[in-house]
């Protein structure tokens, strides 16, 4: 029988799970609008905490992570923007163990596992942080976990303020 790892989060409680919500946001490409994005966060006083850009010529899709998932889908809401939600992983990227990316897809590979995207956080304190979104999630967090990655959390977020 395979020994059930438990999620290996930060500052994460128990049973939290190894995944972190990113919100994708449809912006028109016009001039303001990321700032009009980033000021309704701070107005209801949400760190974003990741960020990506992807543009084209009349749109642009905002990938971010916010310090309070809930706090986050409302200040879209009240800011009346266009987004959806997914789930990612939030991995360390480990230190001492060469090239940390190539660490990690090494791990991933393994597996087959495919990564979709993945782009850096802007503020965590531990370590280097990578959001990625990938093939399989639940997998991927059981590989990486067992290859000795630290997940994220959300309460890490939370914890990881101020």
């Amino acid at each position: 029988m395979e020994q059930i790892l438990p999620p290996i989060t930060q500052n994460g409680a128990g049973f939290e799970l190894t995944r972190v919500r990113q919100f994708t946001v449809f912006l028109d490409n016009r001039v303001g609008r990321l700032h009009a994005l980033t000021r309704q966060f701070d107005a209801d006083d949400c760190r974003i905490v990741a960020l990506a850009i992807q543009e084209s010529a009349d749109s642009a899709l905002v990938r971010l992570i916010c310090s309070d998932p809930e706090r986050g889908r409302d200040s879209l809401k009240s800011g009346n923007f266009f987004f959806g939600e997914s789930e990612i992983l939030a991995v360390e990227l480990p230190k001492g163990t060469g090239d940390p990316l190539q660490v990690l897809c090494s791990a991933l590979l393994s597996a087959e596992i495919n990564i979709h995207y993945a782009y850096p956080f802007l503020i965590y304190p531990h370590a280097p942080t990578l959001a990625v979104y990938l093939d399989d999630i639940t997998l991927a967090a059981q590989i990486l976990i067992r290859k000795g990655f630290r997940l994220i959390g959300e309460s890490d977020l939370r914890m990881g303020k101020g």
